[in-house]
């Protein structure tokens, strides 16, 4: 499994060497959608920490599948820091446990789950924020950290180069490819309302198009297929012209920099996520793969499902300067996390 790859560790490793977690030692977490890209990758960080650095930090990693929590943290299962909760955050959280903080992370975050569960990734999100900011303000939490996403921006000017945090742009309301934005959009506020009304420390971060060895099996991001399509042995297939811009960060980067957010973030603000350094388009990325792949690109016709999952925004770049200013900087460009991303992932595939 992915944490006892030595590529993968290194990642881990590297997140490790990026900030100090020494405020979290003895502290509880929880980490809701813990086997998605993002949250799986921070949960075997915090408990790499605790491994090398004996920070005791207790991980309550959430999930709505039990098995899927056992089958992608069984490097994990025996350790007492290490705790399971089965539960959908769309319903309220009551438990024995106290958490000083709280990341969540649970959301559809692929096309497919947009076009085919559109109310399910709205209220995923609402729902999900409001119950977990419930738990929050009755339970004394320290800080909470929303995951947000860079398509909150929406369809920039022609004249914005990249998006800071002040910028809102164009999203089409009666597009049900929209829920996913929106709902974002929509629990941001919920966020800092909290934090005005209440009183809780709330921090958001914006990720852009984050990519890596953790992404699901249902993952159906154009960088998650073209990675899985090299992985088979076959040509990389895009399914449209790919010349939409994107940032994209690789995953080991992106948690360093949630890690940033939660320890040095100001309450009440949203930090983008990205590299200055991987800013492509998805034909590049296609590209960039078939080169480490050594395979050829090539075009396929896509589905009515798979179109009704696109998104419209041509170009979505973001500026992270304001993350910069904590301390946090990327470290992997395009190039180099996507060589890592497979590689890790033959070495897993082997080890199976």
């Amino acid at each position: 499994m992915f944490y006892k790859n030595v590529i993968y560790r290194g990642d881990l490793q590297y997140v490790l060497d990026c900030i100090q977690l020494e405020q979290l030692r003895g502290c509880n977490i929880l980490v809701a959608g813990a086997t998605g890209l993002i949250g799986s990758f921070l949960v075997d960080v915090l408990m790499l920490s605790n491994e090398l650095l004996h920070y005791n930090i207790n991980v309550f990693a959430m999930s709505r599948k039990k098995e899927s929590l056992e089958k992608r943290f069984r490097s994990h299962l025996k350790s007492p820091f290490f705790h399971p909760i089965r539960h959908d955050v769309k319903f309220a959280l009551a438990c024995d446990y106290h958490f000083d903080y709280i990341i969540n992370a649970a959301s559809n975050a692929y096309p497919l789950a947009f076009s085919t569960d559109p109310v399910g990734t709205i209220m995923g999100n609402i729902l999900g924020v409001y119950n977990l900011l419930e738990y929050a303000r009755q339970n004394g939490v320290k800080r909470f950290l929303f995951i947000s996403s860079g398509e909150v921006y929406g369809q920039g000017s022609e004249s914005v180069s990249a998006f800071d945090e002040s910028y809102s742009g164009y999203v089409d309301n009666t597009n049900p490819r929209s829920c996913y934005p929106n709902a974002k959009r929509t629990a941001e506020t919920l966020c800092v309302s909290y934090t005005k009304q209440y009183g809780i420390d709330t921090v958001i971060a914006r990720p852009c198009h984050i990519y890596g060895p953790t992404a699901t099996k249902d993952d159906n991001r154009a960088s998650a297929q073209f990675i899985n399509n090299a992985l088979s042995g076959n040509d990389i297939v895009m399914k449209s012209h790919g010349l939409q811009l994107r940032s994209y960060c690789y995953v080991a980067d992106c948690v360093s920099g949630i890690l940033t957010i939660l320890l040095k973030g100001e309450t009440g603000q949203a930090y983008n996520i990205a590299n200055a350094n991987s800013n492509v388009t998805i034909r590049e990325m296609a590209e960039i793969i078939a080169s480490i792949s050594g395979k050829k690109v090539v075009f396929e016709i896509p589905s009515e499902i798979e179109k009704a999952g696109y998104n419209p925004v041509m170009q979505s770049v973001l500026n992270a300067g304001k993350l910069e200013k904590l301390g946090w900087k990327a470290n992997y460009d395009i190039k180099t996390g996507l060589k890592r991303t497979i590689d890790i992932l033959k070495g897993v595939l082997l080890e199976t």
